[in-house]
C-alpha cells in the first residue's frame, strides 16, 4: 500500500508532497498453528509468531502458555505447576526431539516473564530471538505430535476400514 504524507502549506487548494512510503502488511514468515489444532492454543501460536520480530520477550511468554494449554488440553498433565506438568510429559516418552528441548519453552518464557539476573554481570538477561524461535520450532513439533499425525492417521484407518467393510471383512484392530 503506497501512503504519502501530505502538507498544507497554508493556501487551501495547494497541498504539497512531503514524503512517500511504503506500508507493508505484518506478516511472520512462519505458517500459522495448523487446522488440528484447537482455536485458543492456535491463537496463542499464531500472536506468538507475529510478535516475535518486535518482542521476543511476548513471543516466548505466549509460547509458554500455548505449552501449558496444550498438556492440559491433550491431559498429558493436570498439574498447574509447567514444570511438573512437563515432567508428567517426559514420563509419557515422547520422541526423543521433543523430549530433548520441551523445558526450554519454560526456561525461556520465564525470562520473559520473571526478569533474571545474570549471576556474572549482574545484567537482567533478555530472551534473545533465537530462542523465541527455538520455542515456536519445539510448539510445532508438539503440534504434529499430538494433532497433525493423529488425524492423519485416523483419516487413513477410516479410509482402510471402508475398504475392508466394502470386501465382507473385519475393520483394522484397535489398540
Amino acid at each position: 500500500m503506497r501512503k504519502e504524507l501530505v502538507a498544507n502549506i497554508g493556501v487551501p487548494w495547494v497541498m504539497t508532497v512531503v514524503k512517500t512510503f511504503m506500508i507493508f502488511p505484518k506478516g511472520t514468515g512462519r505458517p500459522p498453528a495448523p487446522q488440528e489444532v484447537p482455536a485458543d492454543i492456535a491463537a496463542d501460536f499464531n500472536e506468538a509468531c507475529l510478535v516475535l520480530a518486535d518482542s521476543p520477550k511476548a513471543s516466548a511468554a505466549l509460547s509458554r502458555r500455548c505449552l501449558e494449554q496444550l498438556l492440559h488440553e491433550r491431559n498429558v498433565s493436570t498439574k498447574h505447576n509447567l514444570s511438573e506438568a512437563i515432567d508428567d510429559a517426559l514420563a509419557k516418552h515422547l520422541p526423543s526431539h521433543i523430549e530433548e528441548n520441551l523445558d526450554a519453552v519454560r526456561n525461556i518464557g520465564l525470562f520473559a516473564t520473571h526478569p533474571k539476573k545474570s549471576s556474572n554481570s549482574g545484567e537482567i538477561l533478555d530472551v534473545e530471538p533465537g530462542e523465541a524461535e527455538w520455542n515456536l520450532d519445539v510448539l510445532e513439533s508438539l503440534f504434529d505430535y499430538y494433532y497433525v499425525q493423529p488425524a492423519k492417521s485416523a483419516k487413513k484407518r477410516e479410509a482402510l476400514d471402508k475398504k475392508l467393510a466394502e470386501a465382507g471383512k473385519k475393520p483394522m484392530k484397535k489398540p
